[in-house]
């Protein structure tokens, strides 16, 4: 493997903490053409699909890739923007206020680098920015807060695969998951209450989380339980009643089961029940996007109005929100313990006194 050349290291050049901000990615326009380069790259992940290689590039290339991409693109069109995807959108934007908390409340200097584990910007495009910018501490922040080997862990992969093809390796943490935080089940919990004081209090309330396949769940994917512990923390905390609420799971697709129960089959039943009203949020979203502004805000509403149901409300995500903003602070404090950038406790690099050093050798 040829080695790529880290940005030309200088004895006199001040280090600092890189932190590389993930999330999954989007087409980059509403448009036939931009969604098949999008799920050509995203499916084509064994960390997304796990079916046999040979067998999976046959369906993925010859059904999948021809089929799926315009009605999808026709469901980003109604959720487009005049900026673009709103998952972009609203991505950079919590990048964007996360640097300037980070600059008023660290040592630093700390660089938040934003990033897609599919589509742009990339995570090798991310990953070069920080090492322009001589991060020789790196943390990565998935936008996960639940793990499962889909979403965490193809982030990993990724990122190693990159760093392998560094000469001088950063020092590197990364964050693996952060469904119990207290500061996350406060955010998630505030939301719920502020949608309560202005919609009112409806016949249930529903916790979506985004589906896997049940087969990665019995392989041991962690990430049931964790939507459950998220949930069940929430309900807690707002002491709801068993009744008040349920976790759903949604955005399922091919015939194998899911985890359950689905959201939409849920939906369906619900007025036959005599559950007329509905709030629902999706914790598991750090930002909005597809499967919450147009799957839940808009497929799910019509079903559920479809068959009975009168009211329907979809709750934001935390997006760019002051709460959402501190608590990453507080994961990036937690995750970087005794980085001199991030820890005030801890002694930072004495750069002229190493480029003196340097220099008494003849290496400057």
């Amino acid at each position: 493997m040829k080695y790529s050349g880290q940005t030309q290291f200088k004895h006199n050049t001040q280090p600092s903490t890189g932190i590389l901000l993930v999330n999954l990615g989007t087409p980059e326009a509403p448009t036939p053409a931009a969604v098949r380069k999008y799920f050509a790259e995203f499916l084509a992940d064994p960390r997304v699909v796990e079916i046999p290689r040979l067998v999976w590039r046959m369906i993925l290339h010859g059904v999948i890739l021809r089929i799926r991409p315009r009605p999808v693109a026709r469901n980003y069109a109604k959720i487009w923007t005049d900026q673009g995807s709103p998952l972009m959108v609203e991505s950079q934007a919590i990048a964007t206020k996360l640097q300037a908390k980070l600059d008023q409340a660290l040592p630093g200097p700390v660089h938040v680098v934003l990033a897609m584990r599919y589509g742009q910007p990339s995570i090798a495009r991310g990953l070069q920015q920080l090492r322009e910018k001589h991060a020789e501490r790196l943390l990565i922040v998935p936008m996960y807060p639940q793990y499962s080997a889909t979403t965490t862990a193809a982030v990993y992969d990724e990122v190693s695969n990159q760093l392998q093809r560094w000469r001088w390796l950063p020092q590197f943490r990364m964050l693996m998951q952060y469904h119990d935080h207290p500061l996350y089940i406060q955010a998630i919990a505030d939301q719920i209450k502020a949608s309560f004081e202005k919609q009112g209090k409806p016949d249930k309330f529903i916790m979506s989380f985004h589906g896997i396949p049940q087969r990665y769940h019995k392989a041991g994917d962690p990430y049931y339980c964790q939507c459950q512990k998220t949930a069940r923390l929430v309900s807690e905390s707002l002491n709801f009643a068993t009744d008040d609420w349920m976790l759903c799971f949604q955005s399922r697709f091919g015939r194998e089961p899911w985890l359950q129960p689905y959201l939409d089959k849920t939906l369906e039943v619900m007025p036959e029940q005599g559950i007329k009203s509905v709030q629902i949020i999706a914790p598991g979203f750090a930002a909005d996007c597809l499967e919450t502004l147009e799957e839940l805000a808009m497929q799910n509403a019509e079903l559920f109005k479809q068959n009975g149901g009168e009211s329907f409300h979809y709750i934001p995500a935390l997006n760019d929100s002051p709460a959402h903003i501190d608590l990453l602070l507080a994961l990036i404090k937690q995750e970087t313990k005794g980085w001199p950038e991030t820890d005030p406790d801890t002694q930072s690099v004495d750069v002229e006194s190493r480029a003196a050093n340097a220099e008494a050798i003849g290496e400057y």
